[in-house]
């Protein structure tokens, strides 16, 4: 789901596949630009910088992002704004009456869709984002990486650490002394972190890559009961990691504006993605619980995004909001049913809108925290599967 599409023709796209492109990241290419690097580079013909300077402004032009016309995205922090001063909400929205203790609001022609803005506290995203990134990748949670490398244990401090995650060539023997526990399953002789220093001093004879990188790929993770992405259902076989007690009680607050009375929202498993810049999640369903009155409760955390919410079927166009970190999403019974996505995060300073979680991470203990979600966006999704 993550990634972009090959198809070049608008007439041939959806929808919904449309609005993708409309909002995805692309960088600037343009004509003027190029002509602008051309007199520049008359201009610095004579000049022994010359080289340099081209390098460095060729490499300025392909990161200039294109501008895209955000006028159209549903800006719920705008609505819930409006609602708090003056009780109104725009044509197509309107806000629920319930017992909640907050605003939620609903789309006229979306039934079963919620939206919570500002739902989590500040200390609240602050408390997830660091399981998120220290806790929920741990076996027997699995991730992405899982197929590759097996199992990897505390990710997040190895590359805090700047460690390297090396392939054993010879099982038996090797630095095994001097590696820290990193794989939990049959691969755990095959892959385990060591010292940058002590890598370096083996030579380039070993498959390595740096827990860093390893971090920076890390694009899911999955809690309680576990969710095979090769045959699309859940895998109740599979050992895991029983969902935090905190999360469960979280979710299930949540979750109340979008359950019949008398009902509670029972958590069975979570999927947490991982963004970065450029990352974006296709068109999809969320359809292999059983029961779909039920609501799949998705808390954003991190850079601000672009939320897509379609129809029954991607000929229908999508409606484009923005999420935040601390806004909650609920998808219960006919919204189920709509393709949803995120084309695009925002990660300049501008738009990010991660301000009180800057200040949140401020402290020097916190500068991974601070320097992971700059440039990032987590999502907790959170599903009663039976």
């Amino acid at each position: 789901m993550y990634g972009s599409y090959g198809v070049s023709d608008d007439a041939e796209r959806t929808a919904f596949r449309r609005a993708e492109k409309k909002y995805k990241v692309y960088y600037d290419d343009s004509k003027s630009s190029k002509k602008y690097l051309t007199i520049l580079f008359l201009f610095l013909f004579d000049c022994c910088w010359f080289l340099f300077c081209y390098s460095v402004l060729e490499n300025f032009r392909k990161k200039q992002l294109k501008q895209v016309d955000l006028s159209e995205v549903v800006d719920f922090k705008a609505i819930l704004r409006s609602f708090n001063q003056s009780g109104e909400v725009p044509p197509g929205t309107f806000a629920l009456q319930c017992d909640f203790d907050r605003p939620v609001f609903c789309i006229e022609n979306r039934p079963g869709f919620y939206f919570i803005p500002d739902a989590l506290t500040v200390e609240e995203q602050g408390r997830w984002i660091r399981e998120s990134l220290i806790s929920f990748p741990q076996p027997y949670n699995r991730t992405n990486h899982n197929a590759i490398y097996g199992p990897i244990r505390d990710l997040f401090m190895a590359a805090k650490e700047r460690k390297i995650l090396v392939e054993e060539e010879d099982s038996s023997g090797g630095l095994d002394s001097l590696s820290n526990s990193s794989i939990t399953n049959m691969d755990a002789e095959r892959w385990k972190f060591y010292e940058e220093n002590t890598v370096s001093s083996r030579g380039s004879t070993c498959k390595s890559i740096s827990a860093s990188v390893l971090l920076r790929k890390l694009r899911w993770s999955t809690l309680g009961l576990q969710f095979d992405w090769s045959k699309r259902n859940y895998n109740v076989s599979l050992p895991h990691n029983k969902i935090p007690d905190a999360l469960c009680d979280l979710a299930k607050e949540m979750a109340a504006p979008a359950m019949s009375k008398g009902k509670v929202f029972q958590p069975e498993a979570a999927i947490v993605n991982y963004f970065g810049l450029g990352d974006m999640l296709g068109g999809h369903l969320d359809d292999m619980e059983a029961d779909w009155t039920k609501p799949i409760v998705s808390m954003s955390l991190g850079c601000k995004a672009i939320f897509l919410l379609g129809g029954k079927s991607r000929d229908d166009p999508p409606l484009a909001m923005f999420v935040r970190s601390g806004d909650v999403v609920l998808m219960a019974g006919e919204a189920r049913e709509c393709f949803h996505g995120v084309p695009r995060i925002f990660t300049d300073q501008e738009n990010a809108e991660i301000a009180p979680l800057e200040l949140m991470f401020s402290h020097e203990d916190d500068v991974c925290f601070l320097e992971y979600i700059r440039s990032s966006r987590i999502n907790i999704n959170i599903r009663q599967v039976f």
